[in-house]
């Protein structure tokens, strides 16, 4: 064989080599690995708070339906997989208890009704409160597998500015009860909701017209909301103005 061919043969051997020792590498590293449970998930200490409608600022004039139907809309259709006749397929938990699943290999979700948020279901009132100046804001907790926080969460929201703001919470106080958690996965727990909390802010004929700052946190447990570092951590600001 030519010098050249020996070459390339040579080549061809430990480049084949260093595939082989790369695949081998990877599929064991691969065998470490829980597909259900991300290996490193201590990076997020704590949830995040979300909004819907999906929006820093929240603008409408409130004699104006086409104002304010860019976030109905996205309410109702956020709230669809909350619908009472899809949750009536989920499974009834005991309140105030965590819903420990570890041996199971299926986990069984739990109900939450999109009734439960009432006067911010959409149900009775489709605009949820924007034709009267009086929106409604549901808040949600980013998901984090096997969280189980401790006390008893609550959502409590306050606006930034001198006079108190009235706020109405539903469910009741704000509650985010316990049988939500922990959460297991997308694979084997794929129909999970997260529990939800709706805050109605009702608004006075002062408020009109007026830019209202609003921060919600979650209280009344050990998550964590007053990280000066990461001010997604346990808590959300939003910015609402009405006009008549």
């Amino acid at each position: 064989m030519a010098p050249s061919g020996l070459i390339l043969l040579f080549y061809f051997v430990f480049y084949a080599f260093l595939a082989g020792m790369f695949c081998l590498t990877m599929w064991v590293m691969l065998q470490t690995l829980d597909e259900n449970i991300p290996t490193y998930q201590d990076r997020v200490p704590s949830p995040g708070l979300v909004i819907r409608p999906h929006a820093a600022e929240i603008s409408f004039n409130r004699s104006d339906p086409t104002n304010y139907n860019q976030y109905t809309q996205h309410l109702h259709n956020f709230l669809q997989n909350y619908n009472d006749s899809v949750q009536e397929r989920n499974d009834l938990c005991l309140v105030g208890e965590y819903t420990d699943q570890d041996a199971e290999p299926v986990k069984k979700v739990c109900q939450f009704k999109r009734s439960l948020l009432r006067q911010c279901s959409g149900l009775s009132d489709s605009s949820f409160g924007y034709a009267e100046g009086k929106p409604c804001i549901i808040i949600k907790m980013n998901r984090v597998i096997g969280l189980k926080p401790q006390g008893d969460p609550f959502i409590n929201c306050t606006a930034k500015k001198n006079s108190p703001l009235q706020i109405r919470y539903f469910p009741s106080e704000g509650r985010l009860d316990k049988m939500f958690f922990p959460y297991y996965g997308k694979n084997t727990h794929a129909d999970y909701v997260q529990p939800l909390v709706a805050v109605q802010l009702l608004l006075s004929k002062e408020d009109l017209n007026v830019e209202q700052t609003v921060e919600c946190r979650v209280e009344g447990s050990n998550l964590r909301n007053n990280d000066e570092r990461d001010k997604a951590l346990g808590r959300v600001t939003f910015r609402v103005l009405v006009s008549e």
